[in-house]
């Protein structure tokens, strides 16, 4: 039951910001079994794979926010970095720009049960 473990570990990491279900850049990239500055990369890489109704950066007040909260690192755990969030349809479009089998697999894992289940910061 490998997809259900996965689909458990993305279940936990869906937020609500600005009213829209999304999945962090860190979060992915720990599912996806890649680094987030990779993850990050192929996204600037492919920039019209994600317009903005797919990804977008946070805005500092919702970092602060959800630093506060405890639902990412302090800031200088992100190493400056601003996270990306991403909807149901860029985390679809993050498989073929990631081209693996794990990328596949946890897209699979997140897309079936997942979408309607979230965890709410806003």
């Amino acid at each position: 039951m490998k997809n259900d473990a996965l689909a458990v570990q993305a279940e936990r990491r869906i937020y609500l910001i600005r009213g829209i279900r999304v999945m962090l850049d860190f979060d992915l990239a720990q599912l996806y079994g890649v680094e987030t500055r990779a993850l990050k990369q192929a996204v600037r890489r492919n920039p019209d794979r994600f317009p903005d109704d797919f990804m977008f950066e946070l805005a500092a007040d919702e970092i602060y926010m959800m630093v506060s909260q405890n639902v990412i690192p302090g800031r200088s755990k992100l190493g400056g970095a601003i996270p990306m969030a991403f909807t149901e349809q860029g985390v679809a479009m993050l498989s073929s720009v990631l081209r693996s089998p794990r990328a596949l697999q946890v897209n699979i894992a997140i897309m079936r049960p997942v979408l309607s289940t979230s965890s709410t910061c806003d």
